[in-house]
């Protein structure tokens, strides 16, 4: 609704606003450009009109909405989830993705994996199987694995100190 306040304002017609992405029905000025990032930088949102930056923002979205939003089963790999949901060719996606943003695909599906497996550990009483099973791990110790080399401790020994933190916050 921001965005769609700030472009009526300046008097920018729209085809299309949806999250991350502008369609306005002609040309805007580099000043009603300027205008409305200015105005939209106040509320914590920035435009981008490199196409380069644009289609790593999308990947971005794509893979957390597959990691944290995502409740149905995915019988295919996350490199074949980006290039159809996208329709680009994974080698093109990832060498772009790599280059804008410093960092790999995999390790920034990696990441996310593992902010959702601490989510789960803390907040869901799913046991271990439950998560890799839903997570699409190949096992438990594969999550195991990961999850010690992301973070440095074992998904028991997360799961336990957080429980302690917790319980000695609800002492408090």
């Amino acid at each position: 609704m921001v965005v769609k306040s700030e472009l009526q304002k300046l008097g920018i017609h729209h085809a299309k606003v949806e999250l991350g992405e502008v369609e306005t029905r002609e040309e805007i000025t580099p000043e009603q450009f300027e205008q409305l990032n200015a105005a939209l930088k106040t509320t914590g949102l920035e435009l981008m009109d490199d196409k380069k930056s644009i289609l790593a923002e999308k990947i971005k979205a794509v893979i957390i909405e597959l990691v944290h939003y995502n409740e149905d089963e995915i019988n295919i790999s996350h490199s074949d989830y980006l290039s159809k949901k996208l329709n680009q060719n994974y080698a093109y996606l990832a060498h772009l993705f790599s280059e804008v943003k410093g960092i790999t695909i995999e390790k920034f599906y990696l990441v996310h994996k593992i902010e959702k497996v601490k989510e789960l550990l803390v907040y869901d009483d799913l046991s271990l199987t439950e998560i890799a099973y839903r997570l699409h791990y190949s096992s438990i110790a594969h999550l195991s694995n990961q999850f010690k080399k992301m973070t440095g401790l074992s998904p028991a020994h997360f799961k336990e100190l957080r429980h302690k933190r917790y319980s000695v916050l609800g002492n408090v």
